[in-house]
């Protein structure tokens, strides 16, 4: 490193103010809520090589350090002062973006005519087009029909929007004003960094900024090997799945092999599902991208607080994501829905960490973020489109520590919408907005409980929309003799003679008078139920988060099933992991076309064999030895 640890401290310090500033400028001046309530956004300053060497401590998307705007940038060529880059392309972007509704904005600063950083944001925008309003559908097959793709271009070109590019913007959302809204909010934020950028270089000289930006990344990489050789070194393995894909009843894999050696951790994601047909991929072109590394980051910060939070924190990471799986997809697959997965990918992450660290690491989070999207009619034949909630459930219980309730920022930092500014701004009514009693794994610690909430409809002809449903059949796995989580549910008319529960959606259709309810699950406790004071359990009956009822039943001995529920143990009992690594070694060894063809033949014979309900029911030993035996003969086959 160039610069001594007191003024190294010293500009971390600043330009991580910088970043929250802009965060800041940001969330003052957005249009929608989106932006200003939920905080679906982030900042950063990015050097040459155009990574983050300054990210937000606390505002805004937390997940996103490992983002590089390096392809973005070449992708358009030389710059001006003045010129700003927009893409939200996943593909052109080189995982840049990581589904359409992102809008990415990155400004060179200059100095005395020379780059010298890079500002950087992104917002959550209401709808860029598409087959459904908001744009975003677990259903979509492709990119293209999940809305206006914007490669890298230059919105601004020497401090004046390109007309053509606005022009393509506002044809192609429902949204048009609240977007630019949004957008003229990026580009204030922007500025503020520009503006407090050069400020700090005329307090300490744009030599010492600049070779902060280099010493901030290695001394973070330096405090991350630090960490990451404490951790008892070896490989651990673990999978997890998705519900199904939102096309077909099969669940969908992932799997990992975190590998620990001399301060730095492989992640391999070898066994792994091939990417779906639907819109769940995770378009990281098989870098260390950020929806597949989060975790590491929570660790470090975890065992090392004072780490500068920056892309240094991934340079001892190593990644094998093999092309054409659900976390390294193949273009034009589609990927609106890509957080599912990720949360997931989370899950196997923290599972795997868990082993080398049972003390440190959690059981398993609620497993879900779930933006509820009211798209109702605006009288003049479109769509007035925004968030209700982005609905969450609680934290994993920990050794010593009860989960958090209704609170998970294990991808991001989203916040809860006020009812209030909900109710002014949509047609509706929010009838309950509470914790879920009962929803937390039991355990010695308990997991943190999920989420209700509860609308009704006020307009006829409303649709509802909620992406990233999970956790309806596998639920959240508790840890050393821990329960599970209570899975999560979708229900219309609850209560009424026309109630119906319903699994993930695309687009719901309601009317007036409807009512509405999302339960997100709990999570996972740890340790055995048993041991939990009874004073701890006496206290949550009295604050509501678990019933007299749900106290007796749940707080005795821990479950036989590993923690994971009956359900994923009855799949396990079929689908064994040994199993399941060698289909998708012979599946991804297959062209890319016949690929989810061959899979969705091997399920199909299998679950021949099963109960139609398997996995919620699990299958007789007969039932068992035929679905095996007929798995068998199809891993020959393939």
């Amino acid at each position: 490193m160039r610069l001594d640890p007191v003024t190294l401290e010293i500009l971390g310090n600043k330009l991580a103010a910088v970043t929250e500033e802009m965060c800041l400028t940001l969330q003052r001046t957005g249009r929608t809520l989106y932006v200003k309530e939920t905080a679906d956004f982030a900042c950063a300053l990015a050097g040459l090589d155009g990574r983050f060497f300054a990210y937000p401590r606390s505002i805004g998307v937390s997940g996103f350090v490992g983002l590089e705007c390096a392809p973005a940038i070449a992708a358009v060529g030389p710059l001006e002062p003045g010129d700003v880059i927009l893409t939200n392309d996943p593909y052109r972007s080189e995982g840049l973006a990581t589904h359409l509704p992102d809008l990415h904005m990155i400004e060179p600063y200059f100095h005395e005519g020379e780059i010298v950083a890079y500002g950087w944001c992104f917002v959550h925008c209401s709808d860029v087009g598409g087959r459904v309003p908001s744009s975003i559908s677990p259903t979509n097959t492709e990119i293209f029909q999940e809305g206006l793709r914007i490669p890298p271009v230059k919105l601004m070109k020497r401090g004046e929007m390109n007309a053509d590019v606005k022009l393509f913007l506002d044809a192609n959302s429902r949204t048009a004003e609240a977007n630019m809204g949004d957008i003229r909010a990026m580009l204030a934020a922007l500025a503020a960094g520009r503006r407090r950028l050069e400020q700090t270089i005329a307090q300490h000289g744009v030599g010492t900024v600049v070779a902060a930006e280099g010493d901030l990344v290695d001394y973070a990489g330096q405090k991350a090997r630090a960490v990451l050789a404490r951790v008892p070194e070896g490989t651990y393995t673990f999978s997890d799945y998705l519900d199904d894909d939102a096309a077909t009843p099969v669940p969908v894999r992932l799997s990992l092999a975190a590998t620990f050696a001399g301060g730095e951790v492989h992640l391999d994601f070898t066994g792994t599902d091939p990417q779906v047909a639907t819109a769940m991929n995770i378009p990281s072109r098989g870098r260390p991208h950020a929806w597949l590394t989060l975790r590491v980051l929570a660790l470090v910060h975890t065992l090392d607080p004072t780490v500068p939070l920056n892309v240094g924190l991934l340079s001892a990471v190593r990644i094998t994501a093999p092309e054409g799986t659900l976390v390294n997809p193949q273009e034009p697959a589609a990927v609106g829905v890509r957080h599912a997965a990720a949360i997931r990918v989370n899950d196997v992450l923290n599972g795997a960490f868990g082993k080398a660290l049972p003390g440190v690491m959690p059981a398993a989070a609620s497993g879900c973020v779930i933006p509820v999207v009211m798209a109702e009619p605006d009288g003049r034949g479109g769509r007035h489109v925004q968030v209700i909630e982005p609905m969450i459930g609680g934290t994993g219980a920990r050794e010593g520590h009860d989960g958090v309730d209704g609170r998970d920022s294990g991808i991001s930092n989203l916040a809860n919408n006020p009812v209030e500014t909900v109710e002014a701004e949509l047609g509706i009514e929010v009838l309950r907005y509470a914790l879920r009693p009962d929803s937390g794994g039991a355990g010695q610690w308990r997991g943190g409980c999920g989420m209700e909430l509860t609308f009704r409809v006020l307009t006829d002809g409303s649709n509802v929309l909620g992406r990233g449903i999970e956790r309806l059949m596998f639920r959240p796995w508790g840890v050393q003799g821990g329960r599970p989580g209570a899975p999560g549910a979708l229900i219309v008319n609850r209560g009424a003679p026309d109630e119906r529960r319903l699994g993930k959606i695309d687009v719901l259709e309601v009317n007036a008078g409807d009512t509405v309810t999302f339960l997100t699950p709990g999570a996972g406790g740890w340790g055995d139920p048993a041991l939990r004071a009874p004073e701890a359990i006496a206290r949550d009956v009295e604050n509501g988060f678990v019933t007299e009822a749900g106290a007796a039943r749940d707080y005795v001995s821990g479950p036989a099933d590993g923690g994971f529920g009956p359900e994923r143990s009855a799949w396990d009992a079929i689908f064994t992991p040994a199993a399941m690594d060698r289909l998708n070694a012979a599946l991804i060894a297959l062209p890319l076309g016949t690929r989810l063809r061959a899979r969705a033949q091997v399920f199909a014979a299998v679950r021949g064999e099963l109960p139609a309900d398997f996995p919620r029911r699990a299958a007789t030993p007969n039932e068992a030895a035929a679905a095996r035996a007929r798995l068998a003969e199809a891993l020959e086959r393939t």
